[in-house]
């Protein structure tokens, strides 16, 4: 028995080997099967990109936009108005926009109700339209803005023409522009009518500042430091062809600029306007910003050898103001405002300040791109009638 038992396992230890040579091929079949499903991979990557939203679903995104930033204009429709190009084009975008912000506005004195301007320079209304380029890598971009608003003391051509330039930012840091810009003749001067808090500017403002030049700029920007210095025609609204040149800079020293906001954004500056326009002229101004959480302040200081604001020059008049503006919001809406401000047009006459006390409030409803406001403004004048303003406006960024 025992010797038939041998060649049975003798058998099955040779055949041992024979089987297990096989089960690598059975385990080749087997890995097989991911490369079978490969093709489908490549068919999921062939699948069609989301189509674009429509109309009606752009319009709806407008509808439920919440925007709790106020330090920059919100066009609420702007991924309707922006065209974007391809992979293949040196541009990135370009935008069609158009803002408002004007009020209706009810002045009286101690005599009753009247239209007469006894403030300082409350023309307000701004409507612009303006259409922007932008390169691809944020290299450079354009701006070609219209301002329809009718102003009295202009012609037509000269008040259309606003914000004409280009610009490069392709230095680390920096911004190169050339062409038609609002430089920065003090702290609010530098603002765009859309970001103001009040309606109107500070008196200082209206009288050296905000006003628009021809000429070439370039700003830094740094965590610590910030500055704009440009040199410019001293013609304003195109009235005169290079009556002079005109030096305008300013510098920022930011404090907390490497807190990350834990104690606020803090700014303290100066700034100076030089230039000639028949006679020499210069103005010198300090400021101080700060913003933290829900609190605003702003103060600013500004002296004036002649000047050459909006209004034309002012040759020969020592003029100077301060004005100082708070704020608090109450909800993420709602923001409320006070302001001190006071204006001596010519330092060598006695008594002729004017001194405004205002109060507002301010309603974001789609923030800057939608706003009401409301202010009160107190005018207190040395050489005039003292005077009250209610002024109920609304600013609209399409």
């Amino acid at each position: 028995m025992k010797k038939k038992i041998l060649p049975i396992l003798i058998a099955i230890l040779f055949t041992t080997p024979v089987f297990a040579m096989e089960q690598p091929n059975l385990g080749e079949v087997v890995l097989e099967t991911p490369q079978e499903e490969a093709p489908q991979a490549a068919a999921i990557s062939e699948v069609k990109k989301p189509e674009e939203k429509t109309l009606k679903e752009k319009l709806q995104d407008v509808y439920h936009l919440e925007v709790e930033k106020y330090d920059k204009p919100t066009y609420l429709l702007e991924n309707v108005l922006t065209h974007k190009f391809d992979e293949n084009s040196i541009w990135d975008r370009t935008q069609l926009w158009a803002g408002y912000n004007g009020d209706i506005g009810l002045q009286f004195t101690e005599a009753g109700m009247g239209s007469e301007h006894t403030t300082n320079h409350y023309d307000i209304n701004t409507i612009n339209v303006g259409y922007d380029g932008f390169l691809k890598n944020n290299n450079g971009d354009f701006r070609i803005m219209f301002n329809i608003s009718p102003y009295s003391e202009r012609n037509v051509i000269q008040n259309l023409f606003a914000d004409m330039y280009i610009a490069t930012n392709k230095i680390p840091h920096h911004r190169i522009m050339v062409g038609h810009t609002r430089p920065p003749v003090g702290m609010e001067g530098a603002y765009g009518p859309f970001v103001l808090p009040f309606l109107a500017r500070s008196q200082i403002s209206r009288n050296f500042g905000t006003v628009r030049k021809l000429g070439a700029r370039i700003s830094g920007d740094y965590s610590l430091i910030g500055y704009d210095f440009g040199v410019y025609s001293s013609d304003t609204y195109f009235q005169e062809f290079f009556p002079g040149a005109e030096f305008i800079g300013r510098v920022d020293l930011k404090p907390l600029g490497k807190t990350d906001g834990k104690y606020g954004k803090l700014l303290i500056g100066g700034s100076m306007d030089a230039g000639h326009r028949n006679n020499n002229f210069c103005v010198v101004g300090a400021h101080i910003q700060y913003d933290y959480k829900r609190f605003m302040a702003n103060l600013e200081w500004a002296q004036a050898n002649g000047y050459n604001g909006p209004l034309g020059r002012s040759v020969d008049t020592h003029a100077s103001g301060f004005y100082a503006t708070l704020g608090y919001m109450l909800t993420k809406k709602l923001q409320i405002l006070a302001r001190y401000d006071e204006f001596d047009p010519n330092r060598e006459i006695a008594n002729n300040n004017q001194r405004e006390y205002s109060v507002g409030l301010n309603y974001f409803i789609k923030g800057q791109g939608l706003r009401l406001i409301l202010n009160y403004v107190f005018c207190q004048n040395d050489a005039a009638k003292d005077s009250h303003r209610i002024m109920l406006g609304t600013q609209i960024l399409i």
